[in-house]
C-alpha cells in the first residue's frame, strides 16, 4: 500500500510559530493541505501577514492568534478560539543559560511554564476536540536536551525531559483512539536566530563561517551540519500521515547523531 499525505480538512494549531521551527512546521503542514493557526505572544501586522502569506501561497486557510504561553488560561483560550484542533504542535519555547546557583527563579518559572506547562494546557483542551472528531495528532517539539543534558541549561533540560514524559502519558491515554502523540527532538537547527549569531561568532573567534559552524556551534552534532526548519516540518508532517498511525509515545531525533554518542 502506498501512503500519501493529504491533510485537507484538518486544522493545525502550532504554538510559538511566527518564526523558526514553528513557522517551518506550519509551512510544511499547509503544503500538505492543513488549515493553519499560527501563534506567538506578539500581535503585529507582520504576524498576521505571515498567516496571509501561507494562505496565499498554499491555498489553505491560515490565521494568527495571539496568546501568551506562559499563562495557562491563554494556552487553553488559544485552542478554544481556534474552534477546531486536529493537529496540535506544542512548539513554544524560551531559553536561559546560567549555573544552578545563579539561575534566576523568574527565568526558571518562565521556562517551565512556556516550554512544558503550556503543552499540558493546550493538550487538555485539544484532546476532547480530537476525540469528538475521531482523529488527532499531538506533536511536541522537545529537543536533544529532552534525551540528554548540558551544563548551565537546568530549566531547559528539565522542561524538555518533562515534555518527553508528557508525550508518553498522552500517548497511553489516547492509545485506543485514533490519536497519536510523539515528540520531535531536534539538535541544532538553522533558524533565523542562529543565522544571525554566526557573523558575531565569526568576529569573536576570528574564524570563517564554516569554521564557526563546525568547530564552535556544532561540536556536539556529529554530522557537523544543521538541521533545517523544513526537515523538522517534514518530520511533523510525516507523523500526521497514515504511515505513522502506529507511531505513538516515542521520540524522533533530528539531531545529526547527537544522541547516538
Amino acid at each position: 500500500m502506498a501512503f500519501s499525505i493529504d491533510l485537507s480538512g484538518k486544522t493545525a494549531v502550532i504554538t510559538g510559530s511566527n518564526s523558526g521551527i514553528g513557522l517551518g512546521i506550519a509551512w510544511e503542514l499547509a503544503r500538505a493541505g492543513a488549515d493553519i493557526v499560527l501563534n506567538s505572544f506578539t500581535d503585529t501586522e507582520e504576524d498576521h501577514a505571515l498567516a496571509a502569506q501561507i494562505a496565499s501561497e498554499t491555498g489553505v486557510t491560515a490565521r494568527y492568534l495571539q496568546a501568551d504561553m506562559s499563562r495557562g488560561d491563554q494556552c487553553r483560550g488559544l485552542i478554544e478560539r481556534a474552534g477546531r484542533c486536529d493537529i496540535l504542535v506544542n512548539n513554544a519555547g524560551i531559553q536561559h543559560v546560567a549555573a544552578i546557583p545563579d539561575f534566576p527563579t523568574e527565568k526558571w518559572d518562565a521556562i517551565i511554564a512556556i516550554n512544558l506547562t503550556s503543552a499540558f494546557h493546550t493538550s487538555a483542551v485539544a484532546l476532547p476536540m480530537m476525540r469528538a472528531a475521531g482523529w488527532g495528532r499531538v506533536i511536541n517539539v522537545a529537543s536533544a536536551h529532552g534525551l540528554t543534558a548540558s551544563p548551565y541549561k537546568s530549566a531547559y533540560v528539565a522542561a524538555k525531559h518533562g515534555i518527553v514524559g508528557l508525550t508518553k502519558t498522552t500517548a497511553l491515554e489516547t492509545a485506543r483512539d485514533d490519536i497519536t502523540c510523539n515528540a520531535i527532538c531536534p539538535g541544532y537547527v538553522l533558524t533565523p536566530i542562529v543565522e544571525n549569531q554566526i557573523p558575531d561568532t565569526m568576529k569573536e573567534y576570528d574564524m570563517s563561517r564554516e569554521e564557526v559552524i563546525v568547530k564552535v556551534m556544532l561540536t556536539r552534532q556529529p554530522s557537523r551540519d544543521f538541521a533545517t526548519v523544513e526537515q523538522i516540518g517534514g518530520t511533523a508532517t510525516f507523523l500526521c500521515s497514515p504511515a505513522a498511525a502506529q507511531i505513538t509515545g516515542t521520540t524522533i531525533s533530528v539531531d545529526g547523531g547527537w544522541t547516538a554518542l
